[in-house]
């Protein structure tokens, strides 16, 4: 078996070019590649387009590659908790396509399964359908989506092994997964890294034949995207 371990983020994200499509894994803050994303502020790189669920936070996640101006533009879902995000939006500096959340995860997939294209009705007579065709089935209008697919998929998991095969906790397998598959290299960080054989087979969510590089991230940071507290 193939041993897929690199040393650390530097090396994982070493051939990572300018004007790169970037796919990074995560939902909220939660199961975000944060070595990964720094190793990649570090590296200095522009001009990617990345696409993500959320554009992170002003101070974290993506919101720190924002900030550098490293991306051009943004292929999301949900991006309310950026106010930098918004600054260039409305300036015209950043480049942006909103996605509904359905659409965009179901475009992810279908770049993983080798799908081209597909028809969906979210977005039908809206701003999101200009431009693309529809087609009426069983007498109800559908909007053809393309699939996405990416230079680099960077995702993050709980658990890995060093055949690259990875195991989410919680709402980080929201969008992992289906972004592991949609890549042509897929770079994994794993809060844990375990030798071949010691995850369960059956406990498996990303299967290592998508990942071709993997490492133990460090530091990890677990923060909370909006604090609700009762008055006591």
């Amino acid at each position: 078996m193939i041993n897929k371990v690199v040393k650390d983020a530097e090396e994982a994200v070493r051939d990572i070019a300018d004007n790169s499509v970037l796919m990074l894994g995560g939902f909220g803050l939660s199961g975000i590649p944060e070595n990964c994303i720094s190793a990649i502020l570090k590296k200095g790189v522009k001009g990617l387009t990345c696409i993500s669920n959320n554009a992170g936070v002003d101070d974290f996640g993506i919101g720190l590659l924002l900030k550098t101006r490293q991306v051009k533009k943004m292929i999301s879902s949900y991006v309310g908790e950026n106010a930098e995000f918004e600054r260039q939006l409305l300036s015209g500096e950043l480049e942006v396509e909103l996605i509904p959340q359905g659409t965009l995860a179901e475009r992810v997939r279908a770049g993983g399964a080798g799908i081209p294209a597909f028809f969906t009705p979210a977005g039908v007579g809206t701003e999101v359908a200009q431009g693309k065709e529809t087609r009426e089935f069983d007498g109800k209008l559908y909007l053809m989506e393309r699939w996405l697919r990416a230079d680099f998929s960077i995702v993050k998991a709980w658990r890995g092994d060093t055949a690259g095969n990875l195991v989410y906790k919680g709402t980080a397998r929201n969008f992992n997964p289906m972004m592991a598959a949609a890549g042509k290299i897929t770079i994994a960080e794993v809060e844990e890294l375990v030798p071949l054989g010691e995850l369960d087979p059956n406990n498996i969510h990303t299967p290592g034949i998508y990942v071709q590089r993997i490492f133990q991230g460090k530091e990890y940071e677990k923060r909370i995207e909006q604090r609700t507290v009762s008055k006591i």
